[in-house]
């Protein structure tokens, strides 16, 4: 029995107390479950904390489960709001595990809730990648720990630290050989030294990496002044007339021009620059950026330059130059995909637009890029569900949300989509949209079960859309997608055998990108029966982030003429059948 310590007063879990006008109040949650870090080194002892909203007196029996298997099991006698404890996982590497709770009263449960647990040595195996975006001085150290312990209750593994730097070209602002203690970014908005440093320094003691962002070729107006040669630039023309450049708003700082990332020169000039960073901000690597196909462009001496062919390079000459430190580079719609997979970088990062709008286009890319790095690395979406919603205040499109995570997900994918605010569009300080508590809930559990069943979801596995899986009650289909139906796929891992059921029915689009907040939620199914070609079968088991806080049911099932016919209990969204 380990350690129980009883509190008798409601612990506040998570705090919100924002200054900022700027940024919308987290929907903190109540009456939660939370873990001192969002990941765990092999060996490193959890600590789970779970406090009510009211006081609570029975039993509660506490299961930690590997998959399907229960591996240890406590029950504690509780007279209180709060019960602190702690757990020592098994010290395998790139593991996770359910923490079910079942609260009894007269050996009935009358309340249930779950949690995860990695244990993981390297947060780039299953990335959980989320943001941050704002990083003045008025940010103070319990915003910094409130708003780091939310997106911990979320797993969240890998931060992406998006503008806070200074130039582009440039992006520690030095005084003399120490760093500024503030400059303003492109937009003009302030950035603090000490946030920076303080949000990586609190979130490395969460076991939360943090990246820093920067294009890998940008540079502002005035390069030159700080030795940038226009030789080094890529030219709209072949007589190095025209630099090419993004154009922005007239009353941020500069446009952006753009480099040639295989010139020899540039690399040198921006990896010294990214030492300085190295030297004074404890970054665990870079997250490079890019715009995207910029069309014919030249160098300096009049030669067509294919952009995404020089990304390999420079990635390579990266990772040579900081060995220790992860890269990840952004595809832009899967721009240089390939040539970003052919170099060492840590997991694939897509960022999807027009015309990858459905969600068969959420499937296909993850497939592909782990395809493309030799059925190793997990990708990451950037995927912007509510993007003219997000013009303007409001709130979340829950369907949008959920259902887009759902594909995700069950793909073995990742959503960047969580930080000080969820992310509405590809400029990450915008926060015109916040989270219902409804969604904040929903939200929890689906990265509980990102978490707690990766090593089914992101851990290898053969696909197959042929799974011959039937219903008589339900419309089901293999997947892709179908309007008004049930999509299935399965995946065999280990001898396990995982059927996923999408649930299509009663949404009016199969588009996940839901511009104005329209689309609308599937319908709910109850106690149907499925049946799927299987024989040799020990245990049936069903989980889905909608149903049960996550706590996975074990099924009655019967075999007959090589089919097994079981009840599914509920499926709203997204369902995982698992069969041993």
């Amino acid at each position: 029995m380990k350690q129980i310590i009883y509190l008798l007063c409601i612990l506040l879990m998570f705090i919100s107390c924002r200054k900022e006008d700027d940024i919308n109040p987290l929907i903190y949650l109540g009456s939660e479950i939370s873990t001192d870090k969002s990941r765990y080194l092999p060996g490193e002892e959890v600590y789970i904390s779970l406090s009510l909203k009211r006081s609570f007196s029975g039993e509660v029996e506490v299961k930690y489960k590997y998959l399907t298997e229960v591996i240890d099991e406590e029950i504690f006698i509780v007279n209180a709001n709060n019960l602190n404890f702690q757990w020592q996982p098994p010290s395998d590497d790139f593991k996770a595990y359910m923490v079910e709770f079942r609260f009894l009263e007269n050996e009935e449960p009358v309340f249930f809730a779950s949690t995860a647990v990695d244990v993981s040595s390297d947060w780039t195996k299953f990335p959980r990648y989320g943001f941050l975006s704002v990083f003045s001085s008025d940010i103070s150290a319990s915003e910094i720990e409130s708003n780091l312990d939310y997106l911990k209750r979320f797993h969240i593994n890998g931060l992406q630290f998006y503008d806070w730097h200074n130039k582009h070209h440039f992006p520690l602002k030095m005084d003399g050989n120490s760093p500024a203690s503030s400059w303003q970014d492109i937009a003009g908005r302030d950035i603090s030294f000490n946030t920076v440093n303080n949000y990586i320094r609190e979130a490395k003691a969460r076991n939360i990496a943090s990246m820093s962002y920067n294009l890998l070729y940008g540079a502002w107006g005035d390069f030159a002044s700080d030795g940038v040669s226009e030789e080094w630039m890529i030219f709209d023309d072949a007589n190095h007339q025209n630099i090419n450049k993004h154009d922005l708003d007239d009353n941020w700082a500069s446009d952006i021009y753009l480099l040639n990332p295989a010139n020899s020169d540039w690399q040198n000039y921006i990896f010294q620059k990214t030492g300085q960073i190295y030297e004074h901000l404890d970054f665990s690597g870079w997250h490079l950026d890019q715009l995207g196909d910029r069309g014919s462009v030249y160098n300096y001496n009049g030669n067509l330059v294919s952009l995404k062919t020089t990304f390999t390079p420079f990635l390579i000459n990266l990772k040579t130059t900081f060995p220790d430190k992860n890269m990840v580079m952004n595809a832009v719609n899967g721009y240089g995909q390939p040539e970003i997979l052919e170099a060492p970088v840590n997991f694939a990062y897509t960022e999807v637009w027009e015309p990858n709008n459905t969600y068969n286009h959420f499937a296909e890319i993850i497939n592909e890029n782990y395809n493309l790095s030799n059925n190793y690395l997990s990708t990451v979406l950037a995927a912007y569900v509510n993007y003219n919603l997000a013009d303007n205040t409001g709130e979340f499109n829950e369907a949008a949300v959920l259902m887009a995570d759902a594909v995700i997900m069950s793909f073995g994918g990742a959503h960047l989509e969580l930080g000080e605010h969820m992310l509405g569009k590809e400029y990450f300080p915008n926060n015109n949209l916040s989270l219902t508590y409804s969604l904040t809930k929903q939200l929890v559990e689906y990265y509980d079960i990102l978490v707690g069943y990766q090593n089914l979801l992101r851990d290898g596995g053969e696909l197959s859309f042929n799974t011959g899986i039937t219903s008589n009650e339900v419309g089901i289909n293999d997947w892709p997608a179908i309007h008004g139906n049930i999509a299935a796929f399965k995946k065999s891992v280990n001898n396990i055998e995982v059927y996923h059921l999408l649930n299509f029915a009663g949404i009016n689009s199969l588009e996940w990108r839901d511009n104005d907040g329209t689309l609308t939620a599937p319908d709910e199914f109850l106690n149907f029966t499925i049946n799927v070609p299987e024989t040799h079968v020990t245990k049936v088991v069903y989980v889905s982030p909608d149903w049960h806080d996550g706590i996975q049911e074990e099924l009655e099932f019967e075999i007959s003429d090589g089919v097994c016919e079981f009840k599914i209990p509920y499926l709203k969204y997204w369902g995982m059948i698992i069969i041993v």
